[in-house]
C-alpha cells in the first residue's frame, strides 16, 4: 500500500518525500536533504536524520533524485553511508558532472558515480509491491526526472506551486521550450494525479505547499494553464530569468551534488574544501535553482 509522507526544509524552502509500501515495509526517499551552513562551513544531518527517524521500520531501499539541485545539498550520499540505500539519478546527470567540473576545475570523471542506477525514460524500479515509472523531465536542468508511483508523480522543479510557477531555465542544459514540453507530458496525466514539489516558499504565516493536483496546475498556475502556448510560456519564462539571481547555496551545493551528496576528496592534511571562483564571471556560467 503507497504511503508518502513529507519534510519540509525551511532554510532552503525544500521538501524531502518519503514514499513507502506499508505492506512490504520498505521506503524510498525523494530528494533528501543536507542542510549547510556557509558561514561555518559545517553540514548538518539532524534535518536529514529528522526524516529517517520517520522512516524507522521501513527498510529504505532507494534515494531518487529528480535533478542535480543548486540551491540546497544532496543528503543522498549521507544517507546511503547509513542505510545502505542504492542511489539514483538520470543518466543526464552525467552531462551535469562534466560540465561544473568544468566550472570548479575539479577532476572528476563525468560517469555518474556514486550512483547505483542511471535512469532514462521509460525505466521502471521496483519497490516492494509498488513500481516507480521514471519520466524523462528536463528544463529546469538537463537532467530533469519525474517518478511517478500509482496516483502520485513528484517532479522536481519543473511546476512548482500554482502562485509561484515554475522552475528557472538559465541553469546550463535547462530550456524554455524543453520545460514546457515537460510540463505539457505532466498534463497529459489524469487530472487528480498528485504532483508532489520539490520547493515551496510560502508567505509569513502560511504553510508550505508539498502537492497540487494536475487539474488545479491547469487550472491555476500563473505560468502555464492548460491553454497557454509555447511561445507566451517562453518569453515569459526567458524574461522572468533574466531578472534572477543566484542561490544563495548555488556553489556549495553544486560541488557536493555532482558526487552524489559526498564531501570533496580531503587534502593531505584530512580536510575537505569547497572551492569559491574568485572576482570571476562565474554567474554567467552556472545560473541558478529558484524560480
Amino acid at each position: 500500500m503507497l504511503e508518502i509522507k513529507s519534510f519540509h526544509e525551511p532554510d532552503s524552502g525544500s521538501w524531502t518525500h518519503l514514499l513507502t509500501d506499508s505492506a512490504q515495509r520498505v521506503a524510498a526517499l525523494i530528494d533528501p536533504v543536507w542542510v549547510y551552513d556557509p558561514v561555518s562551513g559545517q553540514a548538518d544531518g539532524s534535518f536529514a536524520n529528522h526524516v529517517l527517524e520517520q522512516a524507522a521500520g521501513y527498510r529504505i531501499e532507494w534515494i531518487l533524485e529528480t535533478h542535480a539541485h543548486a540551491d540546497h545539498l544532496t543528503a543522498a550520499g549521507w544517507i546511503r553511508e547509513k542505510t545502505g540505500a542504492r542511489m539514483a539519478c538520470a543518466r543526464k546527470f552525467r552531462t551535469v558532472q562534466e560540465n561544473f567540473a568544468r566550472v570548479f576545475n575539479l577532476d572528476i570523471p563525468p560517469d555518474g558515480g556514486p550512483f547505483d542506477r542511471l535512469l532514462d525514460e521509460g525505466d521502471r524500479l521496483t519497490l516492494g509491491d509498488l513500481e516507480i515509472r521514471v519520466m524523462a523531465t528536463p528544463g529546469h536542468t538537463g537532467d530533469g526526472l519525474t517518478y511517478q508511483v500509482e496516483d502520485a508523480a513528484f517532479i522536481g522543479d519543473t511546476l512548482f506551486a500554482p502562485k509561484a510557477g515554475t522552475g528557472r531555465c538559465d541553469f546550463p542544459g535547462g530550456d524554455a521550450r524543453q520545460l514546457y514540453r515537460s510540463i505539457r507530458k505532466l498534463y497529459e496525466l489524469p487530472r487528480d494525479t498528485r504532483l508532489f514539489l520539490c520547493h515551496d516558499y510560502p508567505d509569513a504565516g502560511d504553510e508550505p505547499v508539498r502537492m497540487v493536483t494536475v487539474e488545479e496546475s491547469m487550472r491555476h498556475n500563473i505560468h502555464v494553464r492548460e491553454n497557454t502556448s509555447e511561445k507566451e510560456f517562453v518569453a515569459l519564462r526567458e524574461g522572468r530569468d533574466r531578472q534572477l539571481g543566484l542561490p544563495r547555496l548555488i556553489l556549495p551545493a553544486l560541488q557536493v551534488n555532482i558526487l552524489g551528496g559526498a564531501p570533496p576528496a580531503a587534502d593531505d592534511n584530512g580536510v575537505s574544501y569547497l572551492r569559491i571562483p574568485f572576482n570571476t564571471s562565474i554567474a554567467e556560467s552556472i545560473g541558478g535553482d529558484n524560480t
